[in-house]
């Protein structure tokens, strides 16, 4: 463009610091660093498209104040491109979410009549956003109204002060895509019959093949074990562990999306797996925030939550384990749990808390609603969808959590995936947590988290030993209840691990809900299992 033309000479490019969000007025001064950084660049790359984009390139516009720049090359092109930025002296990004190496963004800053300004510059292949990112600026700069709301809602997101850089960004993504699609630029829904990849073979992997199957998806697993749950509801099955990046890549082939049902994803296959055709949800932040109590202690503060007492210790990548964890009794009060939905579009929908027991390391039953104040469940809300944002993530978020006597919530662990807390919903609301997740994943309008009786409650079925023959007994009779429904996987499953199924049941009451669903769950036995193994 030609604000960017010039033959300007070179700023050095000096080290990014990384810093909460604070929204500030318009710099024209930012126009004069992009167009210094562009001649830099074409220096060096004559020919290349530099272009200026994000707020600071609309004249008026408050924002961060940092000067994007994207760069539009052929895809086999960015490693050289890259390498250039980094002899300019740009360095990678910092952060717990960085772009991927197929789209990455270097940093840097520069210093201009005594002023700091960072810089981000994203290195684009051909025909990814850069039409979309220029549509958007393009559309900020001709429409006065439109750059109003824009401005109106990054100061509502910041409140007057300084916000996590992440949960800013990402808090602005319903308004900025419902702009994306007015211009003609939509994220395209993941349509059936596309293909839905599993990382693990599991009980809970399985229940989102059945629910995938139900909207008409195919569905891809992969698991060591030929004989998983997961592989009677697989169209197809491959075999290896999920931290095997060949076998993970094989799974890949042929899939729209990637996502993963267990306790500790593999996040070195996660990253390698990244390919601008194929999604990866809930993303790598998302599921590395589930693994490390470390990065999750700055993460919880950022927005608005406290670190309870940490659980057991997970159990180790790709061990096909996708049981819960004890959960740690931060202060007074029971173990609860809520789980939401985001979707690509940034919408939350929440479900109730459920009160939850969680014993030998996994999670035995759960109840809702949970009889905790209703500014205490609001509260619940609050925090699961501002941390649900925060990380970007695209699934399903469950936020186990307690409530100390001052009523502060303290969250004990994060479990970005299908969590045992809400199994009730396969019955009891709306839209199953199964069902929401695959929608959520997809990119499909979100369903309804409202239970759809007064209370309900699940009882998990675990069978420790390997039953060889997985005869299972009783369910007609745990049946005779008409408010009951039995799930169950085949029980030779169980020797890794596995839940064998659990049962729901609504009820008047959560106490009441949960008594029927310990009486149907008391009737249903294997054959050969000793009581011990119950």
């Amino acid at each position: 463009m030609t604000d960017l033309e010039g033959d300007r000479p070179d700023l050095p490019i000096l080290p990014y610091e990384r810093r909460p969000a604070h929204v500030r007025e318009w710099d024209p001064r930012t126009i004069e660093v992009a167009a210094t950084i562009a001649a830099m660049v074409r220096r060096r790359r004559p020919g290349l498209v530099v272009e200026h984009i994000g707020s600071t390139a609309v004249p008026g516009l408050p924002g961060k104040g940092i000067v994007d720049l994207s760069l539009e090359v052929e895809a086999e092109q960015i490693p050289g491109v890259v390498q250039d930025l980094l002899g300019l002296g740009f360095g990678p990004q910092p952060g717990p979410d960085p772009w991927p190496p197929t789209r990455p963004m270097l940093v840097g800053a520069v210093q201009l009549d005594g002023d700091e300004f960072r810089l981000h510059v994203h290195v684009q292949p051909i025909g990814g956003d850069m039409p979309r990112d220029l549509a958007f600026r393009d559309a900020l700069r001709r429409d006065p109204e439109l750059m109003r709301q824009y401005a109106d809602l990054k100061t509502q997101i910041t409140g007057g002060s300084g916000v996590d850089a992440l949960r800013y960004t990402h808090s602005k993504t319903t308004w900025i895509l419902g702009v994306y699609k007015a211009l003609g630029f939509r994220v395209p829904a993941i349509r059936p019959p596309a293909t839905i990849g599993i990382l693990g073979g599991g009980r809970l992997s399985r229940m989102i093949g059945l629910a995938a199957r139900e909207l008409g998806y195919r569905v891809a697993v992969l698991d060591p074990d030929p004989a998983c749950p997961a592989s009677d509801v697989a169209d197809r099955l491959e075999i290896g562990r999920p931290d095997d990046l060949d076998a993970a890549r094989r799974l890949a082939a042929g899939c729209a999306v990637i996502t993963s049902a267990l306790d500790a994803a593999p996040l070195d296959v996660i990253r390698a797996l990244d390919d601008p055709r194929l999604a990866i949800r809930p993303g790598p932040y998302a599921l590395r925030l589930s693994q490390d109590r470390e990065a999750q202690l700055p993460f919880l503060e950022a927005n608005g939550a406290k670190l309870g007492s940490p659980p057991d210790d997970l159990v180790g990548v790709g061990q096909g384990s996708e049981s819960g964890n004890t959960i740690g009794a931060a202060g007074a009060g029971a173990e609860l749990s809520i789980t939401v939905a985001r979707g690509v579009d940034g919408v939350v929908h929440g479900y109730p808390v459920s009160r939850i027991r969680s014993a030998g390391g996994a999670i035995v039953e759960a109840s809702t609603p949970a009889g905790i104040p209703p500014e205490a469940a609001a509260s619940a809300l609050l925090v699961a969808t501002n941390l649900a944002t925060g990380m970007g993530l695209v699934g399903l978020l469950s936020v186990r959590f307690s409530l100390p006597p001052d009523g502060a919530i303290v969250v004990d662990r994060l479990v970005p995936r299908p969590d045992e807390s809400g199994l009730w919903t396969t019955d009891a609301a709306v839209t199953s947590l199964f069902e929401q997740g695959v929608r959520a994943i997809c990119g499909l309008p979100l369903g309804s988290g409202d239970l759809t009786a007064p209370a309900a409650a699940t009882v998990v079925l675990p069978v420790t030993g390997a039953q060889p023959d997985g005869d299972v007994r009783g369910v007609e009779v745990a049946l005779e209840a008409p408010e009951v429904h039995v799930h169950l996987a085949d029980a030779r499953f169980s020797g890794r691990g596995w839940t064998a199924g659990h049962v729901t049941a609504t009820g008047p009451t959560p106490e009441a809900a949960l008594e029927t669903a310990r009486a149907a769950a008391a009737r249903i036995r294997w054959a050969g299992a000793r009581e011990a193994d119950r």
